[in-house]
């Protein structure tokens, strides 16, 4: 039975549940819409970006490194050691967050005890994960494809508590999955390889380009095929390379070098290459200043590029995953949620020094007023206030 078959039996009752025409599971994460684009295929994407581009894989793991680190305030210990402990050795923040900007997506598995209750949170990979739909459309289970094997997650236990927490970015075009910040880096990830390639080979080839090699005869004649083949050969094996950078030329009757030369704006390989990490760094939402590239003075100084790195990016990326996984979490910590705390982030101090004041000198609030401004509990009674 195609797809389609499927579908259309759904709809009619004698299916309750429908996979999705497409899923992470597969390797062509986007399709094509029609509009000429390429499908995107993650795991090369993947492999171009964070393991072979520099600048990817730096801009992902300093937002990725800077949400696993930062300090957390939380009013249930529980809680916060649940979100705070490995998920497979690796940070479970940092996993989540390096999911969501390659791939839009982030699934955390809750293991549960005997009793129901969470033990663990696991990060699934999100390209191995497919969301089964009902027939009414919303997510009912959830695909996960692993060594051959397809295991199938029901969204909900039967205390109807979740399974799984899924985490997305927004896509304007998809209902279910998410869009990652390297679909839209990948075509200046893979602009930014080439220029190092062709960087890598001209330097292989004593830093200027290769030139002709001319047969002038007397009679006119030309060179005969086997001449050709053996002048070929010769030319790869004795005179390309590295090694043999600057190697003299020895040339037969009737043979005369003629070199090529190239205009300093078409070597001009830097300025592209600038141009398309300033554009990785710019889907990644890192300023270009913290990735060390030249020419960039959007910002004063570090500190301030820091600082909007903070403001702009890891903030609401870490409260779209704290807000999450609070949420996923709420049926055992109903009233309790995590939150970033801004006093101990040393990127946002003169923010936070600027604010205490403000409040502090409004007189016009009473104690209580300040705190929740502040982003603090409700004082004990036998509690000062901070006026």
């Amino acid at each position: 039975m195609s797809f389609i078959d499927t579908l259309l039996a759904a709809f009619k009752g004698e299916n309750a549940r429908v996979p999705l025409a497409r899923g992470p599971a597969s390797p062509w994460f986007f399709a094509d819409s029609g509009s000429g684009r390429a499908p995107f295929e993650y795991a090369s994407a993947v492999r171009r970006a964070y393991l072979e581009n520099p600048v990817a894989q730096r801009a992902v793991r300093l937002v990725a490194e800077g949400i696993g680190g930062a300090p957390l305030r939380a009013a249930d210990p529980q809680l916060m050691a649940l979100v705070t402990e490995t998920s497979a050795g690796q940070s479970l923040l940092e996993t989540l967050a390096c999911h969501l900007l390659l791939h839009g997506n982030a699934y955390v598995q809750v293991l549960k005890d005997a009793r129901g209750r969470p033990v663990e949170l696991f990060a699934l990979r999100p390209e191995r994960v497919s969301i089964m739909a009902g027939e009414d459309g919303w997510p009912a289970a959830f695909a996960y494809e692993v060594a051959g094997r397809r295991l199938t997650i029901p969204l909900l236990d039967e205390d109807a508590a979740p399974n799984v927490i899924h985490i997305r970015h927004f896509h304007p075009a998809d209902d279910h999955y998410g869009a990652g910040c390297l679909a839209a880096a990948d075509e200046a990830v893979a602009t930014h390889n080439a220029a190092a390639q062709w960087n890598r080979q001209l330097l292989e080839n004593a830093a200027r380009p290769s030139g002709a090699l001319v047969y002038e005869a007397d009679d006119g004649q030309t060179l005969t095929g086997d001449q050709f083949d053996r002048l070929k050969a010769e030319l790869a094996n004795a005179y390309a390379g590295a090694g043999n950078a600057g190697r003299p030329m020895l040339l037969e009757g009737g043979l005369k070098w003629q070199a090529m030369a190239m205009t300093p704006a078409d070597m001009d390989f830097a300025t592209l290459k600038a141009a398309a990490a300033r554009d990785v760094a710019l889907a990644f939402g890192v300023p270009p200043m913290l990735l060390g590239l030249p020419g960039d003075a959007t910002y004063a100084n570090y500190r301030e590029a820091n600082r909007a790195l903070w403001r702009l990016t890891l903030l609401p990326l870490a409260g779209k995953i704290l807000s999450g996984l609070c949420e996923g979490l709420a049926p055992w910590f109903p009233e309790t949620c995590l939150h970033i705390d801004l006093d101990r982030v040393p990127a946002l101090a003169e923010d936070r020094e600027r604010l205490w004041a403000q409040v502090s000198a409004a007189d016009f609030l009473d104690a209580e007023e300040k705190r929740a401004l502040l982003g603090l509990a409700p004082a004990p009674k036998d509690e000062g206030n901070i006026s």
